[in-house]
């Protein structure tokens, strides 16, 4: 709980008690990684992984956080408080371009949550057991699943089902493991999920990749973790076996890049053969400027990471704290991109997801008079 951070003393009570009123509404988790080696706390709040990692009074509309805000001060039961926070969340668009209903696909004519087909050649899945993270980003897009209410939470798990429909569907040759966090779990579990793509009935599966934050928020995971050594030799598994793996790494600021331990994570993870691409949203507060992106692109090429994409934020959540108007992603994204050499250049954005797939954003263009975005 936010008791046992001693530095946030710093801020005034009445912060600390929207902070702790907040959290009821939206999932909040840290850890001592993030809070002793991350957070400058001599600049919060503006701090970006403070903003990051911390719910802030201005996530929520002031008259749902004075509620919930009532609540917590008067000391409200358990009951009193989830209704108020139900309320409000289902204001918050859990579900955003019809994420849970959309693409879940059916295996002998039954659906199978916590995997999603959208695109022909890549299925998702979500694995039960990875479906939390070492610490919740403020403006995560999935925060739905993890506030437990009841029916907003995707996951499977069933590995037989998974390897079954890909043993059945020969058109996917991606499979993108995602959460949460995939890389919380132990890692005997995700052998589980993965060492068994590797026989021979699944030679059309060419590429396997994990989407992960835990390079950002837990380097420990590869570097001293119990487990470390046995996840990377899972990686070198994959690799032998001819199949493509991908660390699809989310870093939203340069400082994620900066300790020893995470540079020791990155170094033994291209060891195994593993390539690691990097992504992240776009958003205020954060990381909303062209020198922002253009150092942490450096940086990646620099420890030998691939910077992948540049998103557009997700019209969910507390979005009105973090959007960024489009003209100015594309802005921010243009002059970060001239400021980087052509090995850099392998980033796309900003990119959206959208119902039918991802849209990206090229630039403006008059059309008829009319100013628009292509």
């Amino acid at each position: 709980g936010m008791d046992a951070i001693p530095q946030l003393q710093r801020l005034s009570e009445a912060r600390r008690l929207a902070m702790k009123a907040l959290a009821q509404v939206l999932p909040f988790r840290t850890n001592s990684y993030v809070t002793e080696q991350l957070i400058d706390w001599d600049d919060i709040p503006a701090d970006p992984i403070f903003q990051l990692t911390f719910p802030q009074p201005g996530m929520l509309e002031p008259v749902d956080l004075a509620r919930v805000t009532t609540l917590v001060r008067a000391s409200a039961t358990p009951k009193q408080v989830r209704a108020e926070a139900d309320r409000i969340r289902l204001k918050l668009n859990p579900h955003p371009a019809g994420q849970l209903e959309h693409n879940v696909p059916r295996l002998d004519g039954m659906p199978l949550p916590g995997l999603q087909h959208k695109y022909r050649e890549t299925v998702l899945f979500f694995p039960g057991r990875g479906q939390t993270c070492h610490a919740y980003c403020t403006y995560c897009f999935r925060w739905a699943q993890f506030v437990g209410m009841e029916g907003l939470r995707f996951a499977q798990r069933e590995t037989a089902t998974f390897h079954e429909y890909l043993r059945r569907h020969t058109e996917v040759s991606d499979v993108l493991l995602t959460g949460g966090d995939p890389l919380v779990m132990r890692a005997w579990h995700l052998r589980a999920y993965v060492e068994p793509l590797l026989a021979p009935a699944f030679e059309h599966v060419r590429q396997i990749r994990i989407g992960t934050k835990a390079l950002a928020f837990w380097p420990y995971k590869f570097v001293s973790d119990p487990d470390a050594d046995s996840l990377l030799r899972l990686f070198e598994r994959v690799v032998a076996s001819g199949r493509h793996l991908a660390l699809m790494a989310h870093f939203t600021h340069p400082r994620e890049l900066d300790t020893p331990v995470v540079r020791k994570a990155i170094e033994r993870i291209r060891g195994t053969g593993a390539v690691i691409r990097t992504q992240a949203p776009l958003v205020r507060h954060i990381n909303d400027s062209a020198s922002t992106w253009a150092e942490m692109w450096r940086t990646q090429v620099r420890l030998g990471c691939v910077p992948y994409y540049m998103f557009v934020e997700r019209d969910t959540g507390p979005k009105g704290y973090f959007e960024v108007p489009l003209a100015t992603a594309h802005d921010i994204f243009r002059r970060a991109f001239r400021q980087v050499s052509g090995l850099a250049r392998t980033v796309r954005g900003p990119s959206m997801s959208a119902t039918p797939g991802k849209v990206a954003v090229l630039g403006t263009q008059e059309v008829h008079g009319e100013k628009v975005f292509i």
